[in-house]
C-alpha cells in the first residue's frame, strides 16, 4: 500500500525547495511528499492522487501566491480530501488573513515564515496534526471503483460482471457517500454522468462495456493462435471441465465466455451436494478454481468475448467472435449452458436492474439488509438464493408456481429453508404484477384464480425456466423443439429429421450431428440439470474428442 501524501505548495521555488527537503527529511519514511509551485498546478496533482485512490494526510500550502491564494487552494482542496490536515504558511502581515481562514476553511493551523529551526518551528506542530489525521485515518480501497446512482441498470450489470469475474471493485452511491460527488469531479465528469468506472491507476472509463473493463484489467479478450485442437464455447462447470481435462491431456484448448467463467453455477450462493466438500462452496469459489487449474495447466481463456456463429470447412470448425475475428479447431465443444428464462409481466423490464434481478442474488443481497425481498421459482437456484438473501433481508418471499417445494427442488434446500424463519413460502402463486417508478416497490400475487394481494419489496430475484444459448448454432447443428442440442444415440431417434448423421460409424455419446462438434451441459438434450453431472461430461467429451482426433 502506498505511502500517504504530504501536499506542499509554494510559488517561491527557492522556498518551496525548503519545505520539500525539511519534509521528506521528517517524514520522508513515512509519507509521499508532492510539491507544487501554484495553487492550480496543486489542485490538479490533488485530483489526479483522488483518482488514484492515494490518500493525502495534509495540506502546506503558501498564503502568498498570484492567480490562487493559499486559503483559496485550502478550500477547493477541502472539497477532495475533507478529512486532511490544512496548514498555511504565512507572513506576519498576513497573520489576520489566517486567524479568519481557521473558521472559514476550517484551518488546523499557520505558520509563520520563516520556520527556522525546523526542528522546534515545524516538526512538533506538523507531527501532531499528522497523529491526530493517522487516529482516524482508514486505509482506502486501493482497488477499481464503480460510482454511480443507486438505481442504474448498466451499473448493475457492471456490478455483476466484476463479482463473477473476481475482480474486487467498492461502489459508491452518488446520493449517499460523500467521496462519490469529489470522485466525478476529480475525474472531470459531469455529475449526472453514470456509471463512471475509475481504475486503480487513475484512468476512468464512463459507461464502459464488458470488454472495456476486461481490457483495462488485463483478462484475455482475444485468441493468441488463429488455429486449436480443441475450442470450448461456454465457460460454465462443463467448459471449465474440459479446459481441465484438454489441456491436462496435450490438445491445444481455447476457452470462450461471453460473461464470466463459472456460468449460471457461478451465481449461486452455496453448493451443499458436491462431491469433496461437505461444508459447501460457492458457486464463485467453484469458478474461481477451475479457472485457475484450467490456467495453470495452459488452456486460453477468452473473457468476454461472444461467438456469434459457426461455420464447417471438413475438417475444420470455425467459430466467428463478435468481435469480427474468427478461430479454427479441429474439434468443438458447445458448453453454453442455459439461461433463466424471463418474467412475462408488464413493466417488469423498466425495472431490471432497478430492484428486479436475474440470477444476482449474491451481488446485490448486501444492498438489501433489512429489506423486505420476493424470490420467484422452485428450483434448486431459487432455494439457493432465498437461504442467502435471508442472511440480509427482513423477510424472503419465495414464490412457486407449482405446488410443492419438494417437486424441483433438492431435501437439503427444502429443510434449510424450513427451518429458516424469516423466508415464507408461497405455493400455486405467480407474480402477476409490479409497481414503482425509479424502483421496484410493490408486487401482486396472485395465488389460485380468486385471490390476489399487493406486498410491498425492495427486490424481486427471478430464477425460473431454463432457455438454451444456442441460436449462435443457426441451421448447422440439430436441436430439439425447445432448442437444446441432440447428441449421441438421440440423433437417430430424432423423427422430424431422419438420417441427419452423415457418416456410417455411430456418433459418439456427446457429439452432435455435426461430426467433431460435441455437447456437454444443461444445453445437452436430456442432460441432468446438475453441476456434478455438468462437469462430468466436461471431462468424458474431452475422451470422445480424443477417439474423433484419431479417426482424422
Amino acid at each position: 500500500m502506498a505511502n500517504p501524501v504530504i501536499v506542499a505548495v509554494d510559488d517561491d521555488p527557492q522556498v518551496l525547495r525548503a519545505v520539500e527537503r525539511d519534509l521528506r527529511r521528517r517524514f520522508g519514511h513515512d509519507y509521499r511528499v508532492v510539491a507544487a509551485e501554484s495553487g492550480p498546478s496543486a489542485l490538479d496533482a490533488v485530483k489526479r492522487l483522488k483518482l488514484r485512490g492515494s490518500a493525502v494526510a495534509l495540506f502546506l500550502a503558501d498564503q502568498r501566491m498570484p492567480g490562487m491564494t493559499g486559503t483559496e487552494f485550502l478550500e477547493s482542496a477541502r472539497d477532495v480530501f475533507p478529512d486532511a490536515k490544512r496548514v498555511l504558511l504565512t507572513a506576519y502581515a498576513d497573520t489576520e488573513v489566517a486567524i479568519q481562514a481557521i473558521n472559514a476553511i476550517r484551518l488546523d493551523h499557520y505558520l509563520l515564515k520563516p520556520w527556522d529551526p525546523p526542528e522546534e518551528k515545524l516538526y512538533p506542530v506538523l507531527e501532531d496534526l499528522l497523529g491526530d489525521w493517522q487516529a482516524a485515518y482508514v486505509p482506502p480501497f486501493e482497488g477499481l471503483r464503480l460510482v454511480s446512482h443507486r438505481w442504474d441498470s448498466r451499473a448493475h450489470e457492471i456490478k455483476d460482471y466484476l463479482a463473477r469475474n473476481q475482480i474486487p471493485y467498492r461502489w459508491l452511491d452518488m446520493e449517499t457517500d460523500a467521496d462519490a460527488p469529489a470522485l466525478v469531479a476529480s475525474a472531470g465528469e459531469g455529475e449526472d454522468t453514470e456509471p463512471l468506472v475509475v481504475f486503480p491507476d487513475g484512468s476512468h472509463l464512463v459507461a464502459p462495456t464488458n470488454l472495456e473493463i476486461a481490457e483495462k484489467v488485463g483478462l484475455r479478450t482475444q485468441a493468441a493462435l488463429p488455429f486449436y485442437d480443441l475450442v470450448i464455447v461456454g465457460g460454465g462447470p462443463a467448459g471449465l471441465a474440459a479446459a481441465v481435462y484438454g489441456a491436462s491431456e496435450g490438445l491445444r484448448t481455447l476457452l470462450v465466455e461471453r460473461e464470466a467463467p463459472g456460468g449460471q453455477a457461478g451465481t449461486t450462493s452455496r453448493i451443499e451436494n458436491y462431491l469433496g466438500f461437505p461444508s459447501g462452496l460457492s458457486g464463485s469459489d467453484l469458478a474461481r478454481r477451475a479457472l485457475a487449474q484450467a490456467s495453470r495447466l495452459g488452456a486460453e481463456i477468452l473473457t468476454p468475448q461472444n461467438v456469434v456463429g459457426m461455420s464447417v470447412n471438413d475438417p475444420y470448425k470455425v467459430v466467428q467472435l463478435a468481435d469480427g475475428s474468427a478461430v479454427s479447431s479441429q474439434a468443438l465443444l458447445v458448453a453454453t449452458g442455459v439461461e433463466y428464462r424471463r418474467l412475462d409481466v408488464p413493466g417488469l423490464d423498466m425495472l431490471t436492474g432497478a430492484g428486479v434481478f436475474y440470477g444476482a442474488a449474491t451481488t446485490e443481497a448486501p444492498f438489501y439488509r433489512d429489506a423486505h425481498v420476493a424470490v420467484v421459482g422452485g428450483g434448486n437456484s431459487a432455494g439457493q438464493a432465498a437461504v442467502y438473501l435471508a442472511r440480509y433481508a427482513e423477510d424472503v418471499m419465495l414464490i412457486i408456481r407449482g405446488g410443492s417445494i419438494e417437486a424441483g427442488m433438492s431435501q437439503y434446500l427444502v429443510d434449510r429453508i424450513g427451518t429458516t424463519s424469516n423466508i415464507r413460502v408461497l405455493l400455486r402463486s405467480s407474480v402477476v404484477a409490479v409497481h414503482g417508478g425509479q424502483a421496484l416497490e410493490a408486487i401482486d400475487i396472485a395465488t389460485g384464480e380468486e385471490m390476489r394481494q399487493t406486498c410491498g419489496v425492495a427486490a424481486l430475484f427471478v430464477f425460473i425456466g431454463q432457455q438454451p444459448r444456442t441460436d449462435w448454432l443457426g441451421d448447422a447443428v440439430q436441436r430439439d423443439p425447445a432448442g437444446f442440442v441432440v447428441s449421441g444415440p438421440g440423433l437417430t431417434r430424432t423423427g422430424d429429421q431422419p438420417g441427419r448423421w452423415p457418416l456410417r460409424r455411430d456418433p459418439f455419446l456427446l457429439e452432435t450431428s455435426v461430426p467433431g462438434v460435441f455437447v456437454a451441459g444443461d444445453v445437452r438434450s436430456g442432460s441432468v440439470k446438475r453441476i456434478a453431472s455438468s462437469v462430468g461430461e466436461g471431462s468424458m467429451a474431452v475422451q470422445f474428442i480424443h477417439q474423433y482426433l484419431a479417426t482424422l
